[in-house]
């Protein structure tokens, strides 16, 4: 008997999937860089840790978001370049940090660390500028460091510190939650700071700079502010109409939920607040539209994930890595994916250590969590072309009386294959799914399947002891003779059908 029918419309394209929407973000925060990323404050050679970098590499991250987060608002670039011994130490004012937990901030990682950590790893990197407690100068400073080929103090300053060329940085985010930690203030009050930021860093694009920049721009999840914050945006009396090219979100779920106590009512409640993620998308896209275009502005999701009770201010903001967990990861991949026309980034939070992070360490060994299995599971998604998918499916009303859609699935295709991803959001029960493909009968040899956590419980937790049990494993696909797919998906559990066309 089927559950569940998926239906895939090759020639209904969406757009292209941006291989950012596969993003990742690393603040200086709990164990995430000391001991995740860097080995410790005193670091020997360059002092990176080879295990997580080498995990992180396989990955093939496509940007890396960096230094926060809420510590970038209070993070002063100048501080963390030049010779180690000589960079102050400071205070980090909103998290403890490395594996002492202290609020402070040696600045032994800083500009020319992640930037090297980026090339090393193959990722773009994606800085976050301090608007909260630093200055335009500031920020345009940072992109004369990084980028400028010339002669001026700041170039010859990075020459000095061991780079010769301009690292050739293309994302520039211009604050963070500055309704919040980045200074607490109004959508007006954000819109002026940010246009006066603008001003300064984007005068450097194709002047001092070669590179197009790219400015990032911060929104909300109350998206009233957003369409306040772009009207003030529009509404200047001179200069560029809109001085950026991206508007951000955060959106995290699961904080009322302990994975290892819940039952399966909340797991049920969980996924949903998961879904709602795509809510938020229409709804911040909704917003730039009323004012400018989403054929110009892109929305960045640069903070997403769980976050359970477990991760406190205290402990780094470490939490247990889980199916479920990996599951929702799963969801939110296949709603960017439905979204890749107006989704142009996204960064997971965050890479090591920390919240839903991919990678995690003790001293000796790095391991990867089950979310970074689906992100890999995920990746030929990166670069298709998206294209629509009808899916029919049980549901499970909740107590809150939204529902629960228990099979999910999106699709992609470029000149040779089309790629669909499934999920069974039901944690108690298999789901046997159809899939079809517009225009293709595609004979059995044309089809291969991989699957995630078929024999595993929704709140097992990943230890390095155990985390080899995480990997796909094959998929069994049996094709009709009119084309048709059919495959068994047990419990929470995540799936890739790959098709020859």
């Amino acid at each position: 008997m089927t559950d569940a029918r998926v239906t895939v419309h090759t020639e209904a394209t969406i757009d292209r999937i941006a291989p950012e929407v596969h993003g990742h973000f690393a603040e200086h925060l709990g164990r995430c860089i000391y001991g995740g990323i860097w080995h410790s404050d005193s670091s020997d050679e360059e002092g990176f840790r080879e295990d997580t970098l080498e995990l992180l590499a396989d990955l093939e991250l496509p940007v890396l978001r960096w230094p926060g987060g809420c510590f970038a608002d209070d993070y002063h670039w100048e501080d963390g370049v030049g010779p180690q011994e000589d960079r102050p130490r400071r205070r980090n004012l909103f998290w403890a940090q490395g594996p002492e937990e202290t609020p402070e901030e040696s600045n032994a990682f800083g500009t020319d660390e992640f930037l090297e950590y980026c090339e090393r790893i193959g990722t773009e990197p994606y800085l976050a500028a301090n608007v909260g407690s630093g200055d335009p100068q500031e920020a345009a400073n940072w992109v004369e460091y990084c980028n400028y080929e010339g002669d001026t103090e700041l170039a010859d300053r990075r020459r000095e510190n061991g780079r010769e060329d301009s690292y050739g940085v293309k994302y520039w985010g211009l604050g963070n939650e500055n309704w919040g930690c980045g200074g607490r203030m109004t959508p007006e009050q954000y819109a002026r700071e940010y246009r006066r930021y603008a001003t300064y860093v984007g005068t450097m694009d194709n002047l001092l700079v070669e590179e197009d920049l790219e400015l990032i721009a911060c929104g909300f999840e109350g998206h009233e502010w957003n369409r306040r914050f772009m009207e003030e945006v529009a509404g200047a009396p001179w200069g560029t109409e809109f001085p950026l090219d991206h508007l951000t979100l955060h959106h995290y779920y699961g904080q009322g939920m302990t994975v290892s106590e819940a039952d399966d009512e909340q797991y049920d409640r969980f996924l949903a607040d998961a879904l709602e993620t795509e809510d938020h998308i229409e709804r911040i896209a909704a917003a730039i539209n009323a004012v400018a275009t989403t054929r110009d502005i892109g929305v960045i999701i640069d903070e997403w994930g769980s976050w359970h009770p477990e991760a406190t201010a205290d402990n780094g903001l470490e939490q247990p890595g889980t199916v479920l967990d990996a599951l929702s990861a799963a969801s939110v991949l296949d709603i960017f994916n439905d979204h890749s026309d107006v989704v142009t980034m996204t960064n997971i939070a965050q890479t090591v250590n920390v919240l839903q992070c991919l990678v995690e360490t003790d001293e000796d060994d790095a391991w990867a969590r089950p979310t970074y299995h689906v992100f890999d599971l995920y990746a030929p998604h990166k670069g298709n072309e998206a294209v629509q998918t009808s899916v029919s499916t049980p549901s499970r009303e909740l107590e809150d009386d939204r529902e629960l859609p228990l099979v999910g699935s999106s699709a992609s295709v470029d000149a040779d294959e089309a790629y669909v991803t499934l999920t069974n959001l039901d944690c108690h029960s298999s789901q046997t799914v159809e899939l079809s493909l517009e225009g293709t009968e595609p004979a059995e040899e044309d089809v291969s399947g991989e699957i995630l956590f078929a024999d595993q419980e929704p709140d097992l937790e990943v230890t390095a002891d155990n985390a080899a049990e995480f990997g796909a494993e094959q998929l069994a696909v049996s094709v009709d003779t009119d084309g048709t797919l059919t495959t068994e998906l047990p419990p929470s559990t995540v799936a890739a059908v790959s098709i020859d066309q």
